[in-house]
């Protein structure tokens, strides 16, 4: 009998785009999971803060600004699914040190510098994001990252 079952990292980053499925983002939607022993310890997608209206009820701040994609983060309501998996495993209690992240999108600088923090030592994205610093101090950290596209899962 042949294992044909789905090999773990491509389950997980299918998953991941599950979890973006929740995002109220209207520019990009990006899921990201955190796990450790082939367990999930926390999910995350991008959007307000709990509580606030979401950008898909009152519409776009960066777009109405027409700020360029990668560019003046601060100026958005939504957090991204990377600090969402952060603050999650937070007020969880749950570590993420030594864990492995599964993103739909690669982090920004800002959340790798963050993801580092918290000892994320791999990461997995199906989208590339063109931050070049970001890589620089993944390789630094040395924190393992590749793109993982459907299907491509050892």
């Amino acid at each position: 009998m042949s294992d044909t079952r789905m090999p773990w990292p491509e389950y997980f980053m299918r998953i991941a785009h599950v979890v973006s499925e929740r995002s109220t983002c209207l520019r990009r939607k990006v899921g990201a999971i955190a796990v450790r022993d082939k367990r999930i310890l926390a999910t995350g997608y991008n959007g307000a803060p709990a509580g606030l209206k979401h950008c898909l009820d009152i519409g776009c701040l960066r777009e109405k600004l027409q700020v360029p994609s990668g560019q003046r983060h601060e100026l958005c309501r939504a957090l991204h699914a990377e600090q969402n998996v952060i603050i999650q495993a937070a007020a969880s209690g749950v570590s993420l040190e030594g864990a492995t992240l599964y993103c739909t999108t690669q982090p920004c600088l800002i959340c790798t510098k963050m993801l580092i923090n918290v000892g994320i030592r791999t990461m997995y994205f199906s989208e590339s994001y063109p931050d070049e610093l970001a890589q620089d101090m993944l390789e630094e950290a040395e924190v393992h990252y590749e793109v993982l596209l459907p299907g491509e899962a050892e």
